[in-house]
């Protein structure tokens, strides 16, 4: 992973100072990270994050990775039968494919309309303000290697 550039160490301070929270050298890392890796799993994004600062506990990491979450700086997506996925594309509702193999997971924008993009046919009194989609299916990658 590469070391940030100044001006995107200040954006990065910019984003962690907007939310209220403390800039510290485990957050710049792991914001850090999210950029580079979006939909890393908590293990690559502590991994990633060792080899940029050296020793961080995984704890410090999944720390990091709720605080962001409830601070609205990252998205966590959870795929069925997968690890938690953690990006930092927040605030568009857009939709995921996920690959049902290897677990490769990219971005799909709304397929139509404004956010929620779905209307439920019974909201039942709630306020729907997003929708998660997920398709499945197989990545071109494993396609490309199952015999």
């Amino acid at each position: 992973m590469a070391t940030p550039t100044a001006p995107d160490r200040a954006r990065l301070r910019d984003q962690l100072k907007a939310a209220g929270l403390r800039v510290t050298a485990p957050r710049l890392a792991v914001l850090t990270l999210l950029n580079e890796l979006p939909h890393a799993t908590a293990d690559q994004v502590a991994t990633g994050v060792r080899e940029l600062l050296g020793s961080v506990s995984t704890q410090a990491v999944y720390d990091v990775l709720n605080v962001f979450t409830s601070a609205k700086l990252v998205r966590r997506i959870e795929p069925a039968g997968h690890p938690a996925r953690f990006e930092t594309r927040i605030g568009d509702n857009h939709h995921h494919l996920v690959c049902r193999e290897c677990g490769r997971t990219e971005d799909v924008d709304c397929a139509v309309g404004p956010a929620p993009c779905l209307t439920p046919s019974e909201s039942a009194g709630f306020v729907v303000d997003e929708a998660e989609v997920v398709f499945w299916g197989i990545c071109p990658d494993c396609v490309n290697t199952t015999p």
